[in-house]
């Protein structure tokens, strides 16, 4: 099984056919997601947290401000 939803697994989700769509619902869900030109990519781990009620907090990167 792909870590990725497929198409089918995000419309199911999303109740939505368009990427648009899709997009709108989890920014108002906060399931993070990315695009890359016309495909919507959402892992299924972040779902199932999701799906059990914890926040996902996005990744910015690395933290160095500590680093001396």
């Amino acid at each position: 099984m792909s870590e990725f939803l497929a198409p089918s697994e995000l419309r199911d989700l999303t109740g939505r056919a368009r990427r648009d769509g899709q997009q709108r619902w989890m920014s108002e869900k906060g399931v993070p997601f990315r695009t890359d030109g016309a495909r919507v990519i959402v892992s299924r781990y972040h779902v199932r947290d999701w799906l059990a009620g914890r926040t996902i907090a996005p990744l910015r990167g690395v933290d160095l401000s500590g680093v001396r």
